[in-house]
């Protein structure tokens, strides 16, 4: 028997990510299978809406099928199109640069802030030019960018900022609550998020002029909602959209989430600091840099370490594996990638961004985890760089969660 078959209980898996189950979904889920109304726009689609507006701080909430489909949405709703210029981080997840490519536009890739994996807003600075039209920024683990600095940059340019908060639900800062500060934001409910509905989305609208629009595009390219509100006697097809529009079972699901927010938000932190305080000695004998959100802000999204390069990074990820613990890495930058090199351009290699991705590792971290399994997480961390890793890592699934 090999070394890791030894170690490796299947019965005990930790896996990285596991949606968390709340109080009410089975029941709001037999509420709408007994109705006769099953489609988007329901009752659980307000109520879910009218949560996201309190833990958001923005008036104008659309639900969507999932955080892509909002940020496509959004850079319909800017015009954005080809000859047009759109900035965004190397560092992020495909679905913002395949929303800016799919109009015909330029993705222009720019770097990050080592520190935090963020958008560097000097790169974005030097990055502005004469056919730039929008700016996309992404919280990482939902902590905030420097949006001062960004919507600085983005008035004195003319242009308009898209909030890819995928990561930052319900993050307070100075500059106002994530998602809520640029002209459009997005939100994610993938399973692997904070808050979950299996796939679904939102597009948070500050400018209240974007509304009508949005609510046109999310509905096909019609103007049903407004009929629907008495304001029209009769819909049609008024500009080019999609089925943007989650069912209600969807949101039967997230509103039953969004209910549960505080009790989720509350467990995922004090996962998170046991991480930080547990392994503060043992990332500094061994030169690692653990995750240190500035002020402490972030949404405990995940908990990253940077490990010294990467073959450290491999070697920790095969010594978890081994102990039956599914770390992972993340997003291969952007501007480098096939389609990356496509679709887009760079002023320069982004090395930063390489780097961070090179020896990033995700630890895992779900609202469900119980405090013997994140004892087994610190102690399988703590254990690597005591002895050699693995020689016969487990054959497990190596792409990271999104």
């Amino acid at each position: 028997m090999g070394r890791a078959a030894a170690l490796y209980d299947p019965n005990a898996l930790i896996p990285f990510s596991k949606p968390f189950v709340t109080e009410h979904e089975l029941s709001n889920l037999q509420r709408v299978l007994e109705s006769d109304h099953s489609h988007g726009d329901g009752a659980f689609t307000r109520s879910a809406s009218d949560r996201l507006r309190t833990i958001t701080g923005v008036d104008n909430v659309l639900l969507t099928t999932s955080c892509t489909h909002a940020l496509e949405m959004a850079c319909q709703l800017l015009d954005i199109g080809p000859g047009d210029e759109v900035i965004l981080p190397s560092f992020t997840f495909p679905s913002a640069a395949n929303a800016v490519a799919r109009t015909g536009a330029r993705c222009v890739f720019v770097g990050i802030d080592p520190t935090t994996g963020n958008i560097d807003p000097n790169q974005v600075d030097e990055a502005v030019g004469p056919h730039t039209k929008a700016i996309i920024v992404m919280h990482y683990g939902g902590v905030p960018v420097d949006m001062p600095a960004i919507m600085d940059i983005a008035r004195r340019a003319g242009i308009e900022v898209i909030e890819d908060n995928a990561h930052g639900l319900g993050v307070e800062t100075d500059a106002g609550t994530l998602g809520g500060i640029g002209a459009l934001g997005t939100q994610s409910f993938h399973d692997t998020k904070n808050v979950h509905c299996g796939e679904g989305g939102a597009l948070l609208v500050r400018d209240a002029a974007l509304l009508d629009r949005a609510e046109i595009i999310r509905e096909k390219g019609t103007n049903r909602s407004q009929f629907l509100r008495g304001r029209i006697d009769k819909y049609s097809w008024v500009e080019l959209g999609s089925s943007f529009l989650p069912s209600e079972l969807n949101a039967a699901v997230l509103d039953s989430q969004l209910e549960s927010f505080d009790e989720i938000q509350a467990r995922r932190f004090s996962i998170w600091n046991r991480y930080s305080v547990a392994l503060e000695q043992w990332a500094e004998d061994l030169g690692v840099e653990l995750m240190r959100p500035a002020d402490g802000i972030h949404a405990a999204h995940l908990f990253y370490l940077l490990m010294p390069d990467w073959d450290s990074q491999t070697d920790l990820l095969e010594h978890l594996r081994a102990l039956g613990i599914m770390a992972t890495f993340h997003y291969v930058p952007l501007g480098s990638s096939p389609a990356g090199l496509k679709f887009g351009r760079m002023m320069r290699p982004l090395v930063l961004a390489e780097d961070f991705s090179r020896r990033l590792v995700r630890l895992p971290l779900w609202t469900g985890m119980t405090d013997d399994q994140v004892t087994r997480v610190i102690d399988g961390v703590l254990s690597f760089g005591r002895r050699a890793p693995a020689s016969a890592p487990l054959q497990v699934d190596t792409l990271p969660a999104l």
